[in-house]
């Protein structure tokens, strides 16, 4: 079998297109063996493969191109799914005149799994179509939203198709993905002009053809060649479909059966809720188990301590003991209706009490469910994480400490003693098991929710968080895979203006990359088990991330990595006196410790300082950040000592560049803000105005390229690994590249109204926001529309005049009427989803909305050690009967075209 390959690509100088596929002729799917192509003229490149016979009639073979740019860079089209079916083609030469598929397209959203498998998961109309005996063409081609009725028929020159005529045209018929049509073209005179439309098959209407310049198709010049045209998408003018979704913490739903907390099983009200109102998707943070230290600070819900584990806070016991062991829970009901009586979540009192039955239960059921096929079925496919996060939990407990490094034995990962150790025959094995146990119900309980939110027409959006937990299973198993002498975090924004310090290791790209990501995979394999789509939290991460020395506490103290850093020659040609000890350490003058400390001043200088010629350093013993906190972890905590601490902080922060460590003084990172220290506001004018400038450069203009190419190197083939719909949180401080990126592949951007990416912009307007995108009032790092409007009554009242349109002045407190106005506005943006907080949502009924909007709040990211514990004050029950206030929030939907 000859295979030609043509593609339609207009490439520019330097540029090359490739061709793969999953046989041996084709690379195997290696793109580093992919087949180039030829320049053949100003609108295709073509190729050509030879396939023994044999093997093409007994395989099916899958392609796609790629795209080498001037630089290197591959881009690889989107899409698995042009096919080549052997069976069905007789021919010994195949002509395939392709599209290239661009991953951004719009179009291509809709082949994803939320619209595949719900949806847009109908039963579209088809016209079976005999085919001609002997056809010598066969056109493919997509149109996703064809509505209810529709089908897709082609016209065009010539007599076999209709000479253009609109009555009774020749439909197409759906295979996979594509609608196809198979012809006899032989008599025909080329080239041939034509064009895909639309037809009514219920009706018997013909609706018009596609917009824009006809089609043409040219003679392949070679005989008795089977000729296919994959012809991308049809231009049609259908208006782009949209929804609005809820998104809420599963630990902050709050039922009538509840145990203190939201479980995976309320889930399901909050379906049956969704579908009353026209909702769409429900979204939920991270539902990965956090338990390190089994208190508050385990509630945190980005420190999981696996990323594939479950967290057990949200089994529902009741499912776990069914009909046969609620004995177990009678004891409970007393304590039950106390925790879920509470407003929010006592979350150790929840974890001590369903840890407590859920051992109960494991020791009546083990031998029953850990025998049945189903739960072998999940062990066998879940063993390559769940027996390590079942002996990392057991060995947690043991020692009392998830810091693996303290533990006497296991504290490195060895996978046959690990093996061993998880043996049935070894006496602590019920220790191990129940942890096998909990995943197993865990895993039942959402997948039984997540099929009964598909099977209402709602999906379930996910989110991955950037970071692993540092004392953590995955980094115990594969500390090569983390730079543990790192903390990521985030520089400083308005939310927290000494930056975040989220204190996990970064990723150490290069070795992950070894294996082709594995481990992401891994990670989005396990997801697509229950999500539909999911949020990339932090996508600035796979650009570059902030890094933070372990020596330090707070996140201003971080750089980007990877990052092109200044050099000492750059300082020389400015004509700036560059002085090591001026600009890389603390510059500490008497006047500053004065200004800083107040009070304070003398005992800080005569317990924490040294005076060295005409200034002070740092004694050793309070030189890093993470000293001082140690120092004061010993000391009450009282006004005096936390003023202390955070001057010593601020202090030890003044400097203007951080050294590249081994660069031996020759190159230099810029510390953020470095024109808002003591130590710039001390320079010369001149030496301030050359630094900006250069600041200006380091930060947002050299690097811009490298920072879109480490993108490349990740993002594409990870996307390429999933069908979920993948969103990405793009906020902070934000390189001119991640949109374009973004673009590019095709992700959803995250569209914030008080966070506009615009820098000339006070607020953003959902009216602008791109159709790939979500635009959201706030998140669970925010506050609420309704604490956010008593937050800055200056700024609220421009919001009022300028994005609401009123005149006058603007209400001190946020009305129904002003809450509805916002959530109103966010449903009629072009956007593809508008997802809203549960508590926006509320904030439209004066009598629904909770009284205090600051107990709303889901976090405070200023707040490392803050405690997620947000629960809605209303059951879901109560919900799901609001009539009047669900109608009311339906017609909004429905009047926003979603």
């Amino acid at each position: 079998m000859i295979l030609n390959f043509y593609i339609r690509f207009s490439t520019e100088f330097g540029e090359s297109l490739f061709v793969s596929g999953n046989h041996d002729a084709l690379g195997n799917d290696d793109f580093t063996k992919a087949i180039p192509l030829q320049y053949f003229n100003e609108e295709f490149w073509q190729g050509r493969v030879e396939v023994p016979m044999t093997e093409f009639n007994s395989h099916d073979i899958q392609y796609r191109y790629i795209l080498v740019e001037k630089d290197a860079t591959q881009i690889v089209e989107w899409g698995d799914d042009r096919i080549l079916d052997g069976n069905k083609i007789t021919a010994n030469q195949l002509v395939l005149i392709d599209t290239w598929n661009h991953a951004g397209l719009i179009e291509n959203a809709f082949y994803t799994k939320p619209f595949q498998e719900v949806l847009l998961k109908t039963k579209l109309s088809s016209v079976k179509q005999k085919s001609p005996q002997n056809f010598t063409h066969e056109f493919r081609v997509k149109a996703p939203l064809l509505k209810d009725g529709e089908v897709l028929c082609i016209g065009g020159s010539g007599v076999q198709l209709g000479e253009w005529a609109s009555t009774n045209p020749s439909t197409l018929s759906k295979d996979g993905n594509w609608w196809t049509i198979k012809v006899n073209l032989a008599s025909e005179i080329f080239p041939i002009a034509y064009k895909y439309g639309v037809y009514n098959v219920d009706e018997k209407m013909f609706l018009g053809f596609e917009k824009g310049r006809n089609r043409t198709l040219n003679s392949s010049g070679i005989k008795s060649a089977h000729t296919i045209i994959h012809d991308g998408f049809a231009q049609l003018e259908s208006p782009n479909w949209k929804g609005a979704g809820v998104a809420i913490p599963v630990f902050s739903l709050r039922s009538e059966g509840g145990f203190g907390t939201g479980e995976f099983t309320d889930i399901k009200l909050l379906v049956d809720w969704a579908k009353i109102t026209g909702l769409k998707l429900i979204q939920l943070l991270p539902i990965n188990d956090t338990t390190a230290t089994h208190n508050f600070v385990d509630s945190y819900p980005y420190a999981a301590i696996s990323t594939f584990a479950l967290h057990p806070l949200y089994l529902n016991l009741d499912k776990v003991a069914g009909s046969k062991n609620a004995a177990v829970l009678k004891p409970l009901k007393k304590k039950q209706a106390e925790l879920n009586n509470l407003p929010d979540i006592d979350y150790e009192a929840v974890m001590n009490v369903k840890f407590s039955v859920a051992g109960e239960l494991y020791n009546l059921q083990k031998k029953e469910v850990l025998n049945n096929t189903r739960y072998f079925e999940f062990f066998d496919l879940n063993r390559h994480w769940l027996v390590p996060y079942a002996v990392f939990c057991y060995l947690r407990d043991k020692y009392k400490t998830a810091d693996y490094t303290q533990w006497k034995l296991q504290s490195r990962f060895d996978e046959s003693a690990i093996q061993a150790l998880a043996s049935p025959t070894e006496k602590h094995y019920d220790s191990i098991a129940i942890h096998y146990f909990i995943q197993y119900h865990l895993y039942l309980q959402l997948k039984e929710v997540t099929a009964y939110a598909h099977g209402n027409g709602i999906v379930v959006k996910g989110d991955l968080p950037i970071g692993i937990y540092r004392y953590g299973c995955d980094a115990w198993m594969s500390p090569e895979l983390y730079n543990m002498d790192a903390q990521a975090g985030a520089p400083p924004d308005d939310f927290a203006v000494k930056g975040q310090n989220w204190g996990f290791p970064t990723y150490n790209w290069k070795k992950m990359q070894e294996d082709g990501f594995s481990w992401w995979r891994k990670r989005f394999e396990q997801m697509s088990e229950y999500f539909d789509a999911f949020r990339i939290d932090h996508i600035l991460g796979f650009f570059r991330i902030w890094s933070i020395p372990l020596h330090a506490v707070e996140g201003i103290m971080g750089k980007f990595v990877p990052v092109i850093p200044i050099h000492l020659n750059e300082l020389h040609q400015l004509g700036i006196s560059f002085q090591a000890d001026r600009y890389c350490k603390p510059y500490i003058t008497d006047e500053i410790v004065n200004e800083r400390f107040g009070a304070e001043a003398s005992y800080v200088k005569n317990h924490f300082l040294l005076w060295n010629e005409g200034s002070f350093q740092l004694n050793a013993d309070f030189d890093t950040q993470r000293k001082v906190e140690h120092y004061f972890a010993q000391l009450p905590e009282t006004d005096k000592h936390l003023l202390i601490k955070a001057g010593l902080f601020d202090v030890i922060s003044n400097v203007i560049f951080f050294e590249e460590e081994g660069s031996g003084l020759q190159q230099f990172h810029f510390r953020i803000n470095m024109d808002q220290t003591t130590s710039f506001r001390d320079l010369d004018e001149i030496t301030q105005q050359e630094l900006k400038q250069l600041y200006i450069n380091y930060f947002f203009r050299r690097q811009d390229d490298f920072w879109k190419k480490e993108a490349m190197n990740k993002l594409p083939g990870l996307k390429r690994s999933t069908n979920m719909l993948v969103c990405g949180e793009d906020l902070g401080m934000v390189p001119d590249c991640v949109p374009e990126v973004m673009r590019q592949l095709g992700l959803l951007s995250l569209e914030i109204q008080r966070m506009p990416k615009d820098p000339h912009k006070e607020f953003f307007h959902p009216a602008d926001a791109p159709y790939l995108s979500v635009v959201t009032p706030s998140t669970h790092d925010m506050s609420t529309i309704r604490g956010w409007w008593e937050e800055d009554p200056a700024k609220t009242q421009r919001f009022y005049n300028l994005i609401l349109g009123h005149q006058g002045a603007s209400p001190f407190y946020c009305e129904a009427a002003i809450n509805k106005e916002i959530l109103v506005q966010h449903l009629n943006s072009p956007a593809m989803w508008s997802i809203f907080q549960l508590q926006d949502i509320m904030g439209i009924d004066e009598v629904l909305r909770r009284e205090n909007p600051n107990d709303e709040r889901i976090n405070i990211p200023a707040n490392p050690k803050h405690y997620w514990r947000y629960r809605m004050h209303v059951p879901l029950e109560e919900l799901v009967n609001k009539t009047e206030f669900n109608k009311e929030l339906r017609s909004y939907i429905k009047a926003g075209g979603r």
